[in-house]
Order: C-alpha cells, then sequence, then structure tokens
C-alpha cells in the first residue's frame, strides 16, 4: 500500500484505514510508539501495563530534558 501524508495544521499526518487498525486492535486511546532505522518509520501499537509505564518515564525523561526547548517550538 502506497501513501502520502497529508498537512494537519503545522504537521503532517499519516491517515490508517479502519481494517488496518482493526487487524491491530488499535483506537483512537491506544498510544504507539514511533521509532526509526535511519531509513524506516516503524509505528507500533502499545499494549499492556508494561508499556505503558515505559513509555510514561521515558515522555517524562523527554520533558524534563527538553521541556522548555518543546514548549517554544509549540
Amino acid at each position: 500500500m502506497i501513501k502520502k501524508l497529508t498537512t494537519h495544521g503545522n504537521s503532517m499526518a499519516l491517515v490508517i484505514e479502519k481494517a488496518i487498525l482493526d487487524l491491530l486492535h488499535i483506537t483512537p486511546k491506544t498510544s504507539l510508539e514511533i521509532s526509526t532505522d535511519g531509513k524506516n518509520i516503524v509505528i507500533s501499537p502499545i499494549h499492556g501495563n508494561g508499556h505503558v509505564k515505559a513509555y510514561k518515564s521515558a515522555l517524562e525523561k523527554v520533558n524534563n530534558k527538553h521541556g522548555k526547548t518543546l514548549k517554544a517550538l509549540a
């Protein structure tokens, strides 16, 4: 499947079809992990409390280190 990004405010968005979201059990409340190997973007749903805890911990670290910069960019 070939997709193109769409403009969403000052950002770009990727629209994912419902069939794929249903297959992966992704809902609007599902957290997604976005990573890269330098050439590809990998988007993975985070299911279960262990991943949520790790995600929140990582987010807190980023906010502590780069919070002022992120607010300035917003």
